[in-house]
């Protein structure tokens, strides 16, 4: 891989995932409860390392290229999702590996998933800001102007990421759930006038 920071974003990427089932087993299958704790705890120091390589690639005068602008966007995902991710994989390695009850299937149509998918929206508005503040605190610390424009445009992807996530998400809900009350009461009008 020719692009130092695509490669950190993929150590980051092994790494979280890394620690993330190595705390896990560390957890439930070795039962080490503090060695898992503090396992997990390390999770942050790949954001460090992230944000550090690019702002050291920048400082260097490194051509601003996509995926110094992924980093952004994967380090807002991460601060926001990470802590969702692993309690996601911990009922998962609870139930598997220490008798804890079954997931939940969250509801994919009705008033519960509507409000899912709201909640995930908001928290991908969440990330989305955290990418626009980190790219842009680069873009006015260690950038210099041709880096600061170039870096400022991790809005569009931001944009399109939204708008794609809005339509199949909140959007996808909403609509299936109107048309899921429509279908039940067309369905109870057949039935009054048999």
């Amino acid at each position: 891989m020719d692009n130092p920071i695509l490669l950190t974003i993929a150590i980051c990427e092994v790494g979280f995932w890394v620690l993330v089932i190595g705390g896990l087993c560390l957890r439930y299958v070795a039962r080490m409860r503090r060695a898992s704790t503090v396992t997990l705890a390390l999770l942050p120091v790949l954001d460090v390392v992230l944000v550090a390589a690019v702002a050291l690639d920048l400082h260097r005068g490194g051509e601003v290229e996509f995926a110094h602008r992924l980093a952004g966007i994967y380090l807002g995902w991460t601060v926001v999702f990470a802590h969702s991710t692993v309690a996601w994989l911990d009922v998962r390695f609870a139930h598997r590996f220490a008798g804890g009850p079954a997931p939940i299937k969250p509801p994919k149509t009705g008033p519960r998933a509507y409000r899912n998918e709201i909640r995930g929206f908001v928290k991908w508005l969440t990330a989305a800001a955290i990418a626009l503040v980190i790219t842009y605190a680069l873009a006015y610390t260690v950038a210099d102007s041709d880096q600061a424009a170039a870096l400022k445009t991790v809005i569009q992807p931001l944009g399109i990421i939204t708008f794609f996530w809005f339509v199949t998400g909140p959007l996808w809900v909403l609509g299936s759930k109107t048309a899921g009350s429509r279908n039940a009461k067309d369905a109870a009008g057949e039935r009054s006038r048999l």
